[in-house]
């Protein structure tokens, strides 16, 4: 078992993980405007909540926006209120909670396995391409993860060591996942309360504060809001995001198998290590339930994205973790995964078009020889370091060559991101002439990030017709181009 040499070394390690794992998150953070369609109307709501008052009710463009429950929009609107600007308000707040969580889980795992199996999930569980991507940006996914897991932890130290402080605190960080993201924590959590069944008399007092703490908003939304709201979130964005195609994200069953792989980049080699010891350790039956049920579950589900796999991500490094830390020897996979950073110039070149048209859609560069080469003697060290005993501080080098990769990428990739996928850019371009532009065609991630930075959304060139127009033809980026009035009256104007 891993054990720093002094106990003074051991205590000051997760407050320095802390601080490393915060600045990897904070790192750039205002480096490329928000991006997709979420971001931008999220963060749109929580400005609304800071600059209205109302706390209660989430408004988009000035109408009622029933799709998620306010957490995040809490989050926003408290970092708003703070003072900070447009693309750090929705972000900070969501990377200080991810740090937080992977020192908490830290904590948490040292009393539930060991030390050497806690580091090691934590290590993984920070520099993984899926839990570093969501932990920049401001969106549901990061906090429904953080609030489960802690949950699922929580419940599973209750097992270990009953006291009632776990299993308070395991309601409360439930009722904050169920209003982060609606129900499908509470779908997610039956594994647990199957390992809790034979427990279920000590649990009416942790049910009551779940009650407490998930429930009022509810009722008040359904009090003040009525059908419309029901109807909305718990109907459509619930029921039918399971089972029908309405809301258009539908993709096949096996959709998350390599979303899944691509998401533990770098650490995809620890896949090796997956075997028996997983299935037959009973300290990690909890786990390895929840990820096995959730995987299955967002599987069978008819609508797909790739962030709503992030509350697997956890438990799946607990997994792969505890197969990195049983064997005498884990040199190889640790050295593989090492390598398999030289991929991250390639990775930053293909980012934009894979934000732009999808993953399937891009064009990548062909991976340099060199950048393999600057690794391998890092690679080697690593696994010497694995051969001597110092697992330890070689998953530390893995970590940090991954951290040093992600940097890379954000480096490479961000000023092209900020110009041709987020809306930022085309705002700079479109601010000192606003008045005179509508919107002809344009893509929704477009048009929600263009409003976000306007304040408000900008006018249809059909309803309200100006000398500009933002245009959007198939498959191009946006431009602001001449009405054809005002190219007609250019000719007569030169003319006179």
């Amino acid at each position: 078992m891993f054990q720093p040499r002094s106990s003074g070394l051991r205590r000051w390690l997760p407050a320095a993980f802390f601080l490393l794992a915060g600045g990897l998150y904070l790192f750039g953070l205002a480096d490329v405007g928000l991006l997709g369609p979420d971001e931008p109307r999220y963060a749109f709501i929580g400005r609304e909540m800071a600059r209205s008052g109302d706390w209660l009710t989430p408004r988009l463009w000035g109408e009622s926006w029933y799709e998620k429950p306010p957490l995040l929009y809490w989050m926003t609107a408290a970092a708003f209120r703070l003072g900070l600007g447009p693309d750090v308000a929705p972000r900070l707040p969501v990377a200080l909670l991810s740090a937080a969580f992977l020192l908490l889980q830290l904590l948490l795992l040292r009393r539930l396995l060991d030390e050497r199996t806690a580091w090691l999930a934590a290590l993984m569980n920070a520099t993984t391409a899926g839990w570093v991507a969501y932990s920049k940006i401001g969106v549901t996914d990061l906090p429904l993860a953080v609030f489960f897991q802690l949950a699922v932890l929580l419940a599973w130290l209750s097992l270990k060591e009953p006291a009632p402080a776990a299993r308070y605190g395991a309601a409360a960080c439930l009722a904050a996942a169920v209003l982060a993201k609606g129900l499908v924590p509470l779908v997610l959590f039956l594994p647990v309360l199957w390992f809790l069944r034979t427990a279920w008399r000590a649990w009416a007092g942790p049910a009551t504060l779940f009650l407490a703490l998930a429930a009022p908003w509810y009722a008040a939304m359904a009090w003040v809001h009525g059908e419309a709201f029901l109807a909305e979130f718990f109907l459509r964005h619930h029921l039918s995001r399971f089972s029908s195609d309405e809301l258009q994200h539908v993709q096949p069953f096996w959709f998350y198998f390599p979303v899944f792989i691509g998401g533990l980049f770098p650490w995809i080699p620890a896949l090796i290590t997956a075997g028996r010891r997983q299935w037959e350790d009973v300290r990690l039956r909890i786990p390895l339930a929840v990820f096995v049920f959730g995987f299955l579950f967002f599987s069978i589900s008819r609508n797909k994205l790739p962030g709503y796999l992030l509350p697997l991500w956890p438990p799946a490094c607990i997994l792969l973790s505890a197969g990195l830390a049983g064997p005498p020897r884990a040199g190889r996979a640790l050295f593989w995964t090492v390598m398999l950073a030289g991929f991250s110039p390639a990775a930053a070149s293909i980012l934009p078009e894979a934000l732009l048209y999808g993953i399937t859609n891009a064009r990548m560069e062909g991976a340099a020889w060199e950048y393999f080469a600057l690794l391998l003697p890092v690679a080697l060290g690593v696994w010497w370091l694995d051969a001597r005993g110092q697992r330890a501080a070689a998953a530390g080098t893995v970590a940090g060559v991954a951290a040093a990769a992600f940097a890379f990428i954000q480096l490479s990739a961000a000023p092209v991101l900020d110009q041709i996928v987020s809306a930022r850019g085309l705002w700079r371009k479109a601010e000192p002439r606003r008045q005179q532009i509508c919107i002809e065609r344009l893509h929704r991630s477009w048009r929600y990030g263009l409003a976000y930075y306007a304040g408000a959304l900008l006018p249809d060139c059909a309803t309200e017709a100006r000398p500009l127009r933002i245009d959007q033809p198939p498959d191009s980026l946006p431009r602001i181009v001449p009405s054809p009035a005002a190219l007609e009256a250019e000719p007569a104007a030169r003319g006179q």
